[in-house]
């Protein structure tokens, strides 16, 4: 669906459900948000549904907005979702059910029935910003959601998938009236003492390679147990590494308390393809920050499926 195809579907219909994916992240949470009070405002019933796995962060943003339980949609919308496999657990019942996907990974596996995708975005919520200001003016409480959307995919405006269009959109939405600074000191100029322990750990136990342009750090949950970290404090630490002088690939491997190993990968497009490494590996992403799940292995085993995953893509 092209951007307006989407904007008259969405006008179009009413008793929405809206989905967002594992781990939520600023832009499936902004997304969402952002879309339930778009519909809202066009008198739909409308609703999110409770994302088990979300954080502090971004809870705030999901108030007044989350299904009742019981609730029965007509109408699905998933936002920022590429893959079944990024469903949580509440929102399976739905995978085959879901009318409308937002996306912008070049990895979408179309499970919908239809979708609306740009992976030239750099966030879902650049997308959804075109798709809402076609169904009437933004709120500032929808600008502020979608702000934090775009901010956090592209790291307050400093990862290469950057664009002029995102600072457009970025400026049009702060025209909406919410207060930017708190909202980036929040995101982007704050970090738990917990965090910069795990970090200084993370640090003692990097592995370099290739003279040094690529760096692997390895979180344990004995670390995460030691200093008894949380989610938050671990939020979006994959692009810790990517900030070495000199480290052009960067990739983090997670220990998840299920048994398996989660892998971010964020790289220089041009040294390393990071959908291409993880699509090796089940996962898939971006050119620049790409993840995966490997099920059921150590870390071991999870470090050498990765470094032959990385060596395979650059040397074919």
């Amino acid at each position: 669906m092209t951007i307006q195809e989407a904007a008259a579907f969405l006008a179009a219909h009413d008793g929405y459900l809206i989905l967002t994916h594992v781990r939520p992240d600023g832009d499936t949470v902004g997304s969402a948000a952002a879309l339930c009070r778009g519909l809202r405002q066009l008198g739909k019933r409308a609703f999110v549904l409770p994302n088990p796995e979300a954080t502090a962060l971004f809870t705030p943003y999901f108030e007044g907005l989350l299904s009742p339980e019981g609730f029965a949609p007509d109408t699905v919308v998933s936002v920022d979702i590429a893959a079944r496999s990024l469903f949580p657990k509440n929102a399976e019942p739905y995978v085959e059910r879901v009318d409308l996907a937002i996306d912008h990974h070049p990895s979408q596996e179309f499970f919908a029935r239809e979708t609306c995708l740009d992976s030239g975005r750099a966030a879902c919520g650049e997308l959804m910003y075109d798709i809402l200001r076609e169904l009437g003016p933004l709120s500032a409480e929808m600008g502020e959601a979608l702000y934090v959307a775009v901010s956090t995919d592209c790291g307050c405006f400093v990862y290469s998938n950057t664009t002029p269009d995102t600072h457009r959109v970025a400026a049009a939405l702060m025209e909406t009236g919410f207060d930017a600074f708190p909202v980036n000191r929040r995101f982007f100029r704050t970090k738990s003492f917990k965090r910069l322990k795990l970090e200084g750990m993370l640090t003692e136990g990097m592995e370099l390679r290739d003279g040094g342009s690529t760096a692997l750090v390895f979180l344990t949950i004995a670390m995460v147990d030691a200093l008894q970290a949380t989610e938050e404090d671990m939020d979006d630490i994959s692009a810790f590494v990517g900030q070495i002088e000199g480290v052009r690939t960067g990739a983090t491997l997670k220990e998840t308390r299920d048994g398996n190993v989660k892998i971010s990968l964020r790289t220089d497009p041009a040294d390393l393809n990071a959908s291409a490494v993880c699509a090796l590996l089940g996962g898939g992403g971006h050119a620049a920050a790409s993840g995966a799940m490997l099920r059921g292995v150590t870390m071991a085993q999870a470090r050498q499926a990765l470094v032959d995953a990385m060596e395979k893509v650059r040397h074919g």
